[in-house]
């Protein structure tokens, strides 16, 4: 069997991969969703020229004039229903309409108000204090363009121009199976030749964190006729087999797929972690996932395929980000498959942890990012610069 590149099995797996409907999302619920239509302003923001500060409205040309003749009072919300005329001004807060006839903000540490009359301090070069309308965006602007990930910032920005709800992406939908008999979930009596679950809670949170609606189904044993019986559910849009997809003679995950009829669009990487990954798509449309059993392979695949693959069903960005960090130390040269390598981080300074075993939980928990080292790559001095995946935190 020929091992695929990391980049031609996230591509195999992301080939018409797209949204599956779209929904409207409250803005308290919006967060980390996709965007599936562009936010508009309808109108300009701010509407109305503001002021930036707490202060006085004058006209310009009175400025060096003499007292001015307090005649009102403008704050946010309530704005002053006259006219700013010559030898005039209007107290205002900050945020509050600019009166008719006024230009600018006298800001109320530069003037001084005695019974109905301002003294003004201010200098004629000094700042206007005003925002003017249309000054963050104009009516007819593009806020926020479809495919974008939501964030709180992007939230407030779409809240901004008066915006409810958000046209999202429907959350996909993911079945996620952990095989082989010697796994029982956790909480539960494990027997003396049994582990604890560990990869499926793991790649629950992983697919969670990517907005996707998750159920885990309950954990099968070698039995061909289970395993396929637990792929045909029709509740998800992917199924995430966790193990069982080896070369073992009790690895039947593959040929239960195959006689649903699923076509195996990868079959094995050349990637430590994650050697035996594998992904289908069986003939309605319904897509398997196959991770590796050991938890930190099926975690460290999950960041570079689940992650990517999860996205791309929403309509967002499906490249992996990464960041240049420098070697605290050096390392030995790579070997024939790319290794993704567990280290932490300090500053600007990486560290690889010193026990790579896929089966080590405890190396992965403590894990800043993944350092990517490309097959057969050179030996490194410490100093030298590697590309990292960064762990969500």
């Amino acid at each position: 069997m020929s091992l695929m590149s990391v980049e031609a099995a996230r591509a195999a797996l992301l080939e018409g991969v797209g949204p599956r409907g779209v929904e409207a999302v409250g803005l308290d619920e919006a967060d980390g969703r996709w965007l599936a239509e562009a936010v508009v302003a309808t109108r300009d923001q701010p509407p109305f020229d503001a002021s930036a500060m707490d202060g006085w409205a004058v006209r310009t040309a009175d400025l060096g004039t003499g007292p001015l003749r307090i005649v009102g009072e403008s704050a946010a919300g309530a704005g002053f229903a006259g006219s700013v005329g010559a030898g005039e001004t209007v107290r205002i807060f900050t945020g509050a309409p600019l009166p008719a006839g006024a230009n600018r903000v006298v800001i109320q540490e530069e003037a001084k108000a005695e019974d109905d009359r301002l003294t003004v301090l201010a200098a004629a070069d000094a700042p206007t204090w005003v925002r003017r309308r249309g000054q963050d965006y104009g009516a007819a602007h593009v806020l926020l363009e479809a495919g974008v990930r939501l964030n709180p910032w992007r939230i407030a920005l779409a809240a901004s121009a008066g915006v409810g709800s958000l046209t999202c992406a429907r959350r996909p939908r993911v079945a996620i199976l952990a095989g082989g008999a010697e796994v029982v979930a956790a909480g539960q009596v494990a027997g003396p030749h049994q582990i604890y679950d560990a990869a499926g809670p793991g790649v629950a949170q992983v697919a969670r964190r990517a907005r996707a609606e998750v159920t885990r189904l309950p954990l099968v044993g070698d039995r061909l006729e289970d395993i396929r019986a637990a792929l045909e559910t029709d509740e998800a849009d992917l199924i995430v087999v966790i193990g069982g997809a080896s070369v073992g003679d009790h690895d039947r995950v593959k040929p239960a797929a195959r006689e649903l009829g699923a076509r195996l669009l990868v079959e094995g990487i050349a990637m430590r972690p994650g050697k035996p990954l594998w992904g289908a798509v069986l003939p309605d449309g319904r897509r398997i996932l196959g991770l590796p059993g050991n938890p930190v392979s099926a975690l460290v695949c999950a960041e570079l395929f689940l992650r990517p693959l999860l996205a791309g069903m929403q309509g967002g960005e499906t490249d992996i980000q990464t960041r240049t960090l420098s070697l605290s130390h050096a390392l030995p040269a790579n070997g024939p498959r790319e290794h993704y390598v567990r280290a932490t981080v300090d500053g600007d300074l990486v560290t690889v942890l010193p026990d790579q075993d896929s089966a080590l939980v405890t190396v992965l928990a403590r894990a800043d990012v993944l350092v990517r080292r490309l097959a057969h790559a050179d030996a490194l001095a410490a100093g030298a610069a590697v590309e990292c995946l960064s762990l969500a935190r």
